[in-house]
This record gives C-alpha cells, sequence and structure tokens, in this order.
C-alpha cells in the first residue's frame, strides 16, 4: 500500500467514503509480545476520534493492575469532566463476568466467559460502544467455552458501525478468514528467553 492507497479497487459498488468508513473486524495474534500493546495504542486514536470505547479483558489476573487499565480510566475521568476524546468502560476480572485461572473449577470459568461473551452480544445488539477491545479472547474460544460460530456469527451480523478488536495467541483460521484485518506478532527474541521477568513499563 504505497502511500496509503490501496493496490486494488474491488467493484463492490460503493463509493471510496463508503468503504473507508465501515467498521472493522482486527485480529492481533501470534506468540509474539506486543498484542495487547498494539490493540491499546489503537483504542488511544479511537479515544480522540471520541470515539466510545469498551474494554473486556478475558484472562488477565483480577489481581493485575495494568498502567493501561490506569490510563484509561483516567482518560475516561477526563472525558466525563471536560468532554475531551470519548467515554471509556473497561471490564475485567473480578467484575461479575471474568474470571482468574487460578481460581474455580473450570465449569465455572466457562459459565463466567459464556456471560462475559452475552454481555458483549447484549452490547453489540444496542450499538453500545464505537470500539470494543476484547482482550485475550481467543483462549476461551479456543478452550471451548465460547462458541466460534456463534462469534462470528454475531461479529458479522452486528449492527451500526462498531469496530471490534480481538488480542489473543493460536486464534481460529475462521476468525482471521472472517477478519478484515489480521496482525501476526512473530518472537524473534524476548528478554525471559535469557531469564529475565517481566518488568515495570515493560510488561505492565
Amino acid at each position: 500500500m504505497p502511500q496509503g492507497q490501496p493496490t486494488a479497487v474491488p467493484e463492490d459498488g460503493l463509493t471510496t467514503r463508503q468503504r473507508r468508513n465501515r467498521p472493522l473486524l482486527v485480529v492481533h495474534t501470534g506468540d509474539g509480545k506486543g498484542k495487547s500493546t498494539a490493540a491499546f495504542g489503537l483504542a488511544l486514536r479511537g479515544w480522540n476520534q471520541g470515539w466510545d470505547l469498551g474494554v473486556f479483558q478475558f484472562v488477565k489476573s483480577a489481581k493485575w493492575r495494568l498502567g493501561e487499565q490506569s490510563v484509561f480510566e483516567q482518560l475516561g475521568s477526563l472525558h466525563a469532566s471536560t468532554g475531551a476524546g470519548g467515554p471509556v468502560d473497561w471490564q475485567k476480572m473480578g467484575s461479575g463476568w471474568s474470571w482468574s485461572r487460578k481460581a474455580g473449577t473450570e465449569d465455572d470459568h466457562a459459565v463466567a466467559a459464556a456471560e462475559g461473551w452475552a454481555e458483549i452480544k447484549r452490547r453489540l445488539a444496542a450499538e453500545r460502544h464505537d470500539l470494543y477491545l476484547l482482550d485475550e479472547f481467543t483462549y476461551p474460544i479456543a478452550w471451548g467455552w465460547i462458541d466460534v460460530d456463534d462469534v462470528l456469527e454475531t461479529l458479522a451480523a452486528r449492527p451500526g458501525h462498531q469496530h471490534v478488536v480481538i488480542t489473543g495467541r493460536r486464534a481460529d483460521p475462521r476468525l482471521l478468514e472472517a477478519a478484515d484485518l489480521v496482525t501476526e506478532m512473530t518472537k524473534v527474541k524476548h528478554p525471559m528467553d535469557a531469564g529475565q521477568k517481566g518488568q515495570r513499563g515493560i510488561e505492565w
């Protein structure tokens, strides 16, 4: 895509403006670091455009308070007090429908995951957000807790102009096929390979 120009123009009957403004399904997958980080960067752009953001974390522990969460909560407060940017709704473990892999049975986790997905479906139907960030959503799909066919049907039929970004390793091939934008993070080298644990400001 030299200078941001598409390599081909489809014969779909749409104008350039209509085609440019289609809602996108985006997937960040692969074994490399940076899938969620890239998605949060995209969300920052959306916030700056005044979008209503819905962030849904599916795996990270409830005890973790990510740097991104603190920043986005402050941005949500800034919007509420000044009107700058857009509103932010951050849902994570312990919020009533997510889970920690270290607590409860697998059946409990599966039920919680299904409840989380049901809430997202309700919000999509109501056109609640402009951008949905489903962080590490590939895992409950891979574990069989959420039906991939239901996900594909729901996302394909979502009304209005709602962007959806999904992150996580081993994304289902059918999800990749349905997506408009897929990025695979490939690990070339990582500090953990040399025995170094995660550090403040890099991992959280």
